[in-house]
């Protein structure tokens, strides 16, 4: 089994914000060398997240407009002791919505996606730079 590790660091230029990183988890998978195994996609921070779903940028501002109806602006505790200043507790709170990760299957080199499926860094507490994202991937090389 071959394991591959690589990172891709992203700017965000909104406060909530979809950005599609499919292209560069395709880079890192076809210098992995995998055939045959899975990808692991990863934001290692508490206000961002990564999914899959339609590149549509319609759906992503309902998608967008559903979470800022879900968790309205409000006084939040966590708000009241920010080290950077940085108001977040609404973005911590909507990140629950979201996942930290996602994993898809690859065969003969290639990610299995559906035709309408991408892969999104989402960004809640932007803008921001320099997120990091990183991408494991393990499997067979043969």
């Amino acid at each position: 089994m071959t394991g591959f590790q690589s990172e891709i660091l992203i700017d965000s230029s909104s406060d909530i914000q979809f950005i599609d990183i499919t292209d560069r988890v395709n880079d890192a998978l076809r210098r992995s060398g995998v055939k045959d195994g899975l990808v692991v996609i990863f934001s290692n921070h508490t206000t961002a997240s990564v999914r899959i779903t339609e590149n549509c940028k319609r759906l992503q501002m309902d998608m967008i407009n559903y979470l800022k109806d879900a968790v309205p602006k409000a006084a939040y505790r966590h708000d009241e002791h920010t080290v950077d200043n940085r108001q977040n507790a609404r973005m911590h709170i909507m990140s629950l919505f979201m996942n930290a990760s996602e994993t898809i299957p690859v065969k003969d080199g290639e990610m299995i996606l559906g035709s309408w499926q991408s892969i999104f860094f989402v960004e809640l507490d932007g803008p921001r730079d320099s997120r990091k994202v990183i991408v494991k991937i393990l499997g067979e090389s043969r």
